[in-house]
């Protein structure tokens, strides 16, 4: 099953932990983004394989983008 990841705010990309390919567990920080000064971590919901990442560090972000997806 396929899982999106989307941003739930604007920001900017400023740390990104992971690259197609790689395997996570549920809860492990895939990016963070930072917020008016302030680091907001983004954790997978899923345990599964990172298929596609859609933005790279440094990257302006808007709510609802998306940002990566992992299969399951």
């Amino acid at each position: 099953m396929m899982t999106k990841i989307e941003f739930e705010t604007g920001g900017s990309v400023w740390k990104l932990l992971v690259k197609p390919g790689d395997r996570v567990s549920q809860g492990d920080t895939l990016l963070i983004l930072e917020v008016m000064k302030m680091e907001v971590a983004y954790p997978a919901p899923v345990a599964g394989e990172v298929t596609s990442v859609y933005v790279a560090e440094g990257d302006a972000v808007e709510e609802d983008q998306l940002a990566l997806e992992i299969t399951s």
